[in-house]
């Protein structure tokens, strides 16, 4: 059915994390009423109501191709679809339900996702709900009825068998866990019966059993301790489209977001939400281009990168966002400084472990003046007074061993044991 992918295969959870940059597409029947993906349980609209919107879905400026290209020139390597959201309308050809794209429109836009990303070098993956609202019985049945469960399970089950079976792909998304643990779903069963149909699947861990890669969502927060991760963002405040939300993440805000990723050796899923026509806002067109603009020139901070360890006193975390000028990443002996908030010509950054040698600033390669102090603090200097670069130029600095951080909330390190940068647990909520 469709093209067999050219990527080499993911092995394991860890090659997946070295993606680090992907497209997530939410589109369903649920973009055709523009108030998010959520719209049938929030407002409890009747499966009836469901299958008659299901008359109206054409997805005629769904065009898997430009999506793909767009995601190239954003500099993503994988893209990822909602094959099935909790309303359970599929967007594929299935024999387990008449209620998908294939019967109402003729249209398998999974097999078109598939070619296309193959066509285009991209990794690939289906989100896959494992709640259903719309087919009856339905999740709050099986937690009602012995009998109801059984026929709920066998059923989700034999979805995702038929789904793996059918089409090549890279990544299966579990979604929709609610109500059950991975006992209730099953969990283990299911992965070794899809396995078994397709060894290379890669899994995230929302259907209760052990994945290959964790998923945070909506909050960019490696592990600890580390194993593979992906954090998924959206565009705005919504998954699905909804024709109110304008609150747009900005260039800058994405680019913040890979240097998470890449500063915790993990991924950023990005998300889009198409209209109820298929075609994508031309909001998250821009964002994308421009990001993926920024990439092209300054992206090699991103890229095989280490953990990248700063200190707080005796608290260590992963993060790479301790200095005034933007976010950090280091690959071997080199650190990047990545520039979302440029100050001056002149600045400084403290409890740097490493002696550089040299830096430069991208993409132009200008080189960098600095000095280092013997309390580990160095200065650059003689930067331009204004960003050269509309987003976020980076500072390349090359260090004589693996950089990292270590600072405290004092003027200089104690010589002394001392209490973590926050000895009072917070008030404020995460």
């Amino acid at each position: 059915m469709t093209t067999v992918s050219t990527c080499a295969p993911l092995k394991n959870g860890e090659d997946f994390a070295k993606l680090r940059y992907g497209m997530f597409i939410h589109y369903g029947l649920y973009s055709l009423l523009e108030r998010g993906e959520w719209v049938m349980n929030r407002e409890r609209i009747p499966s009836q109501a469901m299958r008659k919107l299901a008359e109206r879905f054409t997805a005629d400026k769904f065009n898997a191709d430009e999506i793909c290209k767009l995601a190239i020139r954003g500099g993503m390597r994988y893209i990822i679809l909602t094959s099935m959201h909790h309303e359970a309308f599929c967007l594929y050809k299935t024999e387990t339900t008449d209620f998908n794209s294939w019967n109402y429109c003729q249209r398998d836009l999974v097999d078109e996702l598939i070619v296309a990303a193959r066509k285009h070098g991209l990794y690939v993956g289906m989100y896959h709900s494992l709640n259903d609202w719309f087919h009856k019985p339905d999740a709050v049945d099986a937690l009602e009825d012995k009998d109801a469960y059984d026929q709920f399970i066998e059923r989700t089950h034999h979805r995702v068998e038929e789904l793996v079976r059918n089409y090549d792909f890279d990544i299966l998304w579990y979604d929709g866990w609610w109500p059950y643990d991975g006992d209730g779903w099953q969990g283990e069963e299911m992965n070794a019966k899809l396995r078994k149909i397709r060894p290379n699947l890669l899994f995230n861990p929302r259907n209760g059993a052990e994945g290959d890669f964790c998923t945070p969502e909506q909050h960019m927060s490696a592990p600890r301790p580390w194993q593979p991760w992906e954090g998924c963002m959206t565009l705005n405040e919504h998954w699905g489209y909804h024709k109110g939300d304008d609150m747009w993440k900005s260039p800058k805000e994405v680019i913040h977001l890979l240097c998470t990723a890449a500063s915790g050796k993990g991924n950023l899923l990005l998300n889009i939400g198409p209209k109820g026509d298929g075609s994508i806002p031309q909001a998250s067109v821009e964002i994308i281009e421009a990001v993926g603009k920024w990439k092209a020139s300054c992206g090699e901070a991103l890229e095989n990168t280490d953990l990248f360890t700063f200190a707080l006193e005796t608290r260590d975390d992963h993060r790479g966002d301790w200095c005034s000028q933007g976010p950090m990443t280091v690959s071997g002996n080199k650190l990047y400084v990545v520039m979302t908030s440029w100050a001056d010509d002149s600045w400084g950054l403290a409890g740097l472990n490493a002696h550089v040698e040299s830096a430069e600033l991208l993409p132009s390669g200008v080189t960098v003046q600095f000095e280092q102090n013997d309390d580990n603090t160095v200065r650059f200097f003689g930067l331009p007074p204004k960003s050269p670069t509309e987003l976020a130029p980076v500072l390349r600095v090359h260090c004589d061993r693996p950089p990292t951080v270590y600072n405290c909330g004092g003027m200089r390190i104690p010589k002394v044991p001392h209490p973590p940068y926050d000895p009072l647990p917070s008030d404020v909520a995460l």
